[in-house]
C-alpha cells in the first residue's frame, strides 16, 4: 500500500467567464474519488486533499472528475502541501501592501510558462520572478490588476488555457490548510 501524500489542487477558470461551480457541489463530486481525506477553501477552486495516488494520477482523477461532473474542458495544477510551502516561501514580494497585489501563476505546462516568463521578461524593468519550474510570481498595482502589462499578456488564450493565477495570500491560506492535514 502506498503511502498518503498531502495535495493542494488549483482548479483553472472556474466561476469566472460562466463555468460556476458551487463549492458543495464541488465537495459531493470528490466524494467519489479516491482521496482519503479532502475540503475545498474560498470560492475560486483551490482543494487540499490527501491520496495515495501519484500527483499525476490525482490531477487525472480531478480533472475527469470535474468533466463529466460540471460539462467544462477542466484542468488544474496539483502540487504536494510541501512544494507548495516552498513555492510560497521562495516569493519575494509581501503578502500584504496597500500599493500592490503579490500573485503567483502555476502551470503544469512548464513549456508555456517558459513562454509567459521570457514575455514578462520583455515587460518595461521586467515583472516576473520565476519561483520555480510550475510557478512565477508577479505584481500588480491595487486596483489595477486586469490592466497591468503582465496580467495582459497572461491572459492571452495560449497562456490562459493552462495556468491559473492565484493572490499569495490565497497560496498561504491554502498551504496553510495543507499543512494542518498533515499527521501530528
Amino acid at each position: 500500500m502506498a503511502s498518503a501524500t498531502i495535495y493542494a489542487i488549483f482548479l483553472r477558470g472556474i466561476n469566472v467567464g460562466g463555468v460556476n461551480i458551487k463549492m458543495a457541489d464541488l465537495r459531493k463530486a470528490l466524494g467519489t474519488l479516491p482521496l482519503n481525506r479532502y475540503s475545498t477553501l474560498l470560492a475560486t477552486g483551490n482543494i487540499v486533499c490527501e491520496a495515495e495516488s501519484s500527483a499525476p494520477e490525482v490531477k487525472s482523477l480531478v480533472e475527469d472528475c470535474l468533466r463529466s461532473s460540471f460539462g467544462y474542458d477542466a484542468w488544474v495544477v496539483v502540487l504536494t502541501a510541501a512544494r507548495l510551502k516552498e513555492l510560497v516561501a521562495a516569493c519575494p514580494f509581501p503578502a500584504d501592501s496597500a500599493e500592490q497585489h503579490s500573485y503567483v501563476t502555476l502551470s503544469s505546462d512548464l513549456g508555456v510558462l517558459d513562454e509567459l516568463d521570457a514575455a514578462a521578461a520583455k515587460l518595461d524593468g521586467g515583472t516576473g520572478v520565476r519561483l520555480g519550474p510550475e510557478a512565477l510570481a508577479w505584481l500588480a498595482p491595487v486596483g489595477g490588476t486586469l490592466d497591468s502589462p503582465f496580467s495582459k499578456i497572461a491572459s492571452k488564450a495560449k497562456f490562459k488555457a493552462v495556468t491559473t493565477t492565484r493572490n499569495l495570500r490565497t497560496l498561504i491560506k491554502v498551504a496553510d490548510a495543507a499543512n494542518a492535514m498533515q499527521p501530528s
